[in-house]
């Protein structure tokens, strides 16, 4: 849930937040708690069943069985002020030489230009994230 905009899109994470995933005893899937200002709130709530089959896609299996839409003003509650537009993050991954020079070895058995452009591509980027979730770990 820490990359919100990317699971669920721009529009609709300018008009929510997710606050809370619980888990019922015994039960199966778990609810989602969205918060929301009173206006979209409506449209919030239309976008339930695609927020659910977007959050599940992550997850990759159906671990939300239900969400709950709550309402505060715009500003949030008296002490605790929530804001719904969220700073733009930079997610960009900067492909390291070692990855892009052991992705381009990897694909270099591919005959078709486009399909080796892509494979090439493809290693470099999960190569760079590889070693960057390593570096993270230690």
């Amino acid at each position: 849930m820490t990359h919100w905009e990317d699971i669920v899109g721009a529009q609709t994470a300018g008009m929510s937040r997710p606050i809370k995933v619980s888990y019922a005893k015994g039960g199966f899937g778990a609810t989602l708690t969205l918060l929301t200002t009173g206006a979209f709130a409506p449209m919030v709530q239309s976008e339930v069943p695609k927020i659910r089959e977007r959050v599940n896609a992550v997850y990759g299996y159906n671990a939300i069985s239900r969400i709950h839409v709550t309402q505060t003003a715009p500003t949030g509650f008296s002490e605790g002020r929530v804001a719904f537009s969220m700073p733009k993050q930079d997610h960009r991954l900067v492909i390291t030489e070692d990855a892009a020079e052991e992705a381009k070895s990897m694909s270099e058995g591919a005959q078709d230009d486009g399909l080796r452009r892509a494979l090439e591509k493809f290693a470099s980027t999960f190569l760079s994230r590889q070693s960057t979730q390593t570096k993270e770990d230690k």
